[in-house]
């Protein structure tokens, strides 16, 4: 079988960011406002009040202590409550193909490639512009890689399954080489007035170059030992914006076209799954955990990263051994497990392995066991 490997990455982070002391102050002073307004109502019992957040609940909750945003003033602003990210004209490149352009021009130059180089582009995120043109044409486009391009959603495991779908075409000779981008502005459809929520997640891009071992030269390059994927249906993550929302207007700005989640519920199913799904995905290709230098685990709760890695370790692991960067960037679907490779690998020698997951929505499971060249 034709080896394929990673041979770049990259990473736009957004300049703004947002501390847990910042969101608190907004969301509390949204809470007054909301009260106020309501307060016949909450009187009367037919709506509860609104519940202040705190930065230790936040801290504890998740392990997040600040995120990096498109817009902060939008969001602190306890009126508006949300991102103000003007639309642009068609003649402009859009904002999320922009960021995913950054992320993978820095990935082709790790990799020490020209986009002459590349024969496609997947963007691969959770939270999609528009429905088309697909973005990673347009991506494909002001980058100027003749080929092809398409945009697939698989939630937070979008960049995994991507990389597979990327490995497979390069094995099959309909590609060279292949960008997977990940531009996530999570922000967007976060319901910023959820104290159980509010918190979650921010804004980034990343990128990573696929092409075959034999043709790669990179010093950063890791090879795809195996990949897996898994899907099990769930509810207990949703969103339930679309196109079809203006054929139903009553549900017009209800709370579930936003991001919404049990997350208790999803907290105790997610982490036996996948920490069942990495340990056979170790035991297909004879991998022990001893011989794992690094876990690069999906960032969306520090407690359940520390309870997969206990499982799949056998231990506690290791200060490094599966990096955090949720602390700094918060949740950023799609992006997290890549933020964290592009991160904490360079430290890593000929031989060394290490598993990238991610995990999410859908639910989606996805394992890519990677060796350094």
């Amino acid at each position: 079988m034709t080896a394929i490997v990673i041979s770049g990455t990259g990473l736009f982070t957004p300049p703004q960011t947002i501390s847990n002391d910042e969101l608190v102050t907004a969301f509390n002073a949204w809470v007054d406002l909301f009260n106020a307004e309501h307060a016949a109502e909450i009187e009367a019992g037919t709506i509860p009040a609104a519940q202040y957040s705190s930065t230790e609940f936040i801290v504890k909750a998740s392990g997040i202590q600040t995120r990096h945003v498109m817009d902060k003033a939008g969001i602190l602003d306890p009126k508006r409550m949300t991102p103000n990210i003007p639309e642009r004209p068609n003649d402009q490149i859009s904002v999320l193909a922009e960021m995913a352009v950054t992320a993978a021009r820095e990935a082709l130059k790790r990799a020490g490639r020209e986009p002459q180089d590349v024969d496609a582009v997947l963007v691969a995120c959770s939270n999609m512009q528009r429905p088309y043109p697909a973005m990673a044409i347009e991506v494909q486009d002001a980058l100027g890689i003749d080929g092809f391009g398409f945009d697939m959603n698989v939630a937070c495991s979008s960049a995994t399954f991507g990389i597979q779908a990327a490995a497979d075409m390069i094995r099959a000779g309909n590609a060279r080489a292949i960008l997977v981008v990940n531009p996530e502005i999570c922000s967007g459809h976060l319901n910023f007035c959820d104290r159980d929520s509010h918190f979650i997640f921010g804004d980034v891009a990343t990128a990573t170059l696929l092409e075959r071992k034999d043709a790669a030269d990179s010093p950063h390059a890791f090879e795809i030992v195996g990949t897996r994927l898994r899907t099990k249906f769930s509810n207990n993550i949703r969103n339930n914006f679309g196109f079809l929302n203006r054929a139903a207007p009553d549900g017009i700005g209800a709370k579930d076209k936003l991001f919404v989640q049990e997350g208790r519920k999803v907290f105790k199913e997610v982490i036996p799954m996948v920490s069942d799904m990495i340990l056979d995905h170790m035991q297909e290709h004879q991998i022990r955990a001893d011989d794992l230098k690094r876990l690069w685990l999906h960032q969306a709760n520090l407690h359940m990263n520390e309870l997969i890695g206990k499982k799949v370790l056998g231990r506690d692991p290791n200060p490094g051994e599966a990096p955090v960067i949720l602390d700094e960037y918060a949740n950023t679907s799609s992006a997290g497990s890549v933020i964290a490779f592009h991160k904490h690998h360079a430290d890593m020698k000929s031989g060394d392995q290490g598993i990238l997951c991610s995990f999410g929505a859908g639910y989606s499971m996805g394992s890519v066991i990677l060796r350094k060249v």
